[in-house]
Parts: C-alpha cells; sequence; structure tokens
C-alpha cells in the first residue's frame, strides 16, 4: 500500500488563507471602532477609503497570524490592538503581508523598557551595556514596542516607533540589518547606496554644523537606524524627506510601492 503523500506548500497556504477568510467573516469591527483606533493619526486619514478598507484587513489579518503580548500587567484593549496593527501594515499595504513572516510575537510595555546588549571591540573585549528604549526587533521576533511611543505617532515630526520597528524586520529580510533590505527587480542596488551614503553624509554635515535636520538626528546611529529612521519619516513626513534628498525619497517610493505625496 502507498503512503499518504504530503500536500505540498501551496495547499497548505491555501488551506490557511482559507481559515482566515472565514475567522475575518465572524469579526465585527465598525467604522466607528478604526475610527477611534486610528482616526487621530494624520497617515491613516491620508488614505482614500477604498486604501482604508485595504489596510483594515491588511491589519485584522496581521492580528489572526501574531502574536500580542502585554507585559507586566499591561491589558492590551481592542482598541490598542487595532491602531498598532493598523500603523504596522503600512509599510506593506504595496508589498503583502508574507513580509513580516519572519517573526510571529508583539510585546507591548506600558513604557520604555530596559535592553540589555553585549557587543566585542576590536580588541576581543566584552562590553555591557544597559540602555532605556522605546522600542526593539529582533530578527526572527519578537517586536518589542513602548505603548506610551504608539500613542506619540504624531506628536513629534516624522515619528512613528512601529513603523520603525517593522522596517527593522524588512531590513533583516536580506539577512542582518544593515540598511539594505532585499530590492525588487528594477531596482538599481548601486544607485540605492549611492544615494543613502549621499544622505547619510549631508545628515552628518547638518548635525555637525547644527543645522535643522530632515529627520531625527538617531539615523546617524548606523545604517540600519538610518533606514528605519528614513521609512517612518517617508511615511510619517514625507514632504520634509523628498524636499532635503529627493533621490533618496524616489528609491523609497519604489521599495515600498507607495507615494504617501501622491495622496495629500
Amino acid at each position: 500500500m502507498k503512503s499518504a503523500q504530503r500536500p505540498p506548500p501551496r495547499v497548505w497556504r491555501r488551506l490557511g488563507t482559507w481559515r482566515e477568510d472565514r475567522q475575518l467573516r465572524r469579526l465585527s469591527i465598525s467604522a466607528g471602532d478604526w475610527q477611534r483606533a486610528l482616526g487621530d493619526w494624520s497617515v491613516y486619514r491620508r488614505y482614500s477609503e477604498l486604501e482604508r478598507c485595504w489596510l483594515h484587513e491588511a491589519a485584522l489579518r496581521l492580528l489572526l497570524r501574531k502574536h500580542f503580548v502585554g507585559v507586566d500587567g499591561l491589558e492590551i484593549s481592542d482598541a490598542i490592538r487595532l491602531r498598532i496593527a493598523g500603523m504596522a501594515v503600512v509599510p506593506v499595504l504595496g508589498l503583502g503581508l508574507d513580509w513580516y513572516d519572519g517573526w510571529q510575537t508583539l510585546i507591548l510595555y506600558d513604557g520604555p523598557f530596559v535592553a540589555n546588549h553585549s557587543w566585542q571591540d576590536e580588541y576581543g573585549i566584552v562590553h555591557q551595556e544597559t540602555s532605556e528604549r522605546s522600542g526593539e526587533a529582533w530578527e526572527h521576533g519578537p517586536i518589542v514596542l513602548s505603548l506610551r511611543d504608539v500613542l506619540d505617532a504624531d506628536q513629534h515630526d516624522g515619528y512613528n516607533v512601529v513603523i520603525h520597528e517593522l522596517a527593522h524586520t524588512l531590513d533583516m529580510r536580506s539577512a542582518s540589518a544593515n540598511g539594505a533590505p532585499p530590492l525588487h527587480s528594477g531596482m538599481d542596488a548601486v544607485a540605492w547606496k549611492r544615494d543613502l551614503s549621499a544622505a547619510w553624509d549631508d545628515l552628518a554635515r547638518r548635525a555637525e554644523l547644527g543645522e535643522r535636520l530632515p529627520v531625527d538626528s538617531y539615523a546617524l546611529e548606523d545604517p540600519a537606524e538610518f533606514f528605519a529612521v528614513l521609512s517612518e519619516t517617508f511615511f510619517e513626513s514625507p514632504r520634509s524627506l523628498q524636499s532635503a534628498w529627493p533621490a533618496v525619497y524616489g528609491h523609497l517610493v519604489a521599495f515600498y510601492r507607495q507615494d504617501p505625496l501622491a495622496l495629500t
């Protein structure tokens, strides 16, 4: 007797999508629920009614696929779940949720959390570093966020901790976070590196001269942080980014397959 053959991966994917579709149909999320969760966010208001429908569906699918965990007694309300998921899916509206397949868990603290890291210098000496953070992303998860910083979106120019940390996960799809996510067919990796490097140098020059910066100075920490800060600014404050570095803005339009300025 022949043994039963395992269905090919595409069959499992179709079955998973079918189950997910059934779960979605059981959910009852009203227009008021979305308004309470995201109505104060300028990025959300920028999208058309149809685009918001796409965002809503993507956010609900994300909530079905990922685990949201509150720590230190933090209870995550439905409104907060919708807010975080809605912000999280904005970078992948033109890419697809499978770009987030590398992680499964999102951990939420009420406020900033303390992260402990070790690193080795060029002499082989291991250093321990403790710092207070608003967010953190690991290659295979989890994503860690401060709720207070999630609620601060729109309070500072270009600031969004959710988009920032999720941009790190996109960056890490090509290997470690290095500011060079996997580019689409037809995108020029040489031009990407050239133009982002030129923008980095220009930002460092402006910072040294004490000039007003088009993005947060935290971008100068390393190339990974530069890409993450560029990404949150791209969605939150696109005009300032396009004005400062139009070539970089163009690369992000091509990568994210969205043009925020076309929506304003």
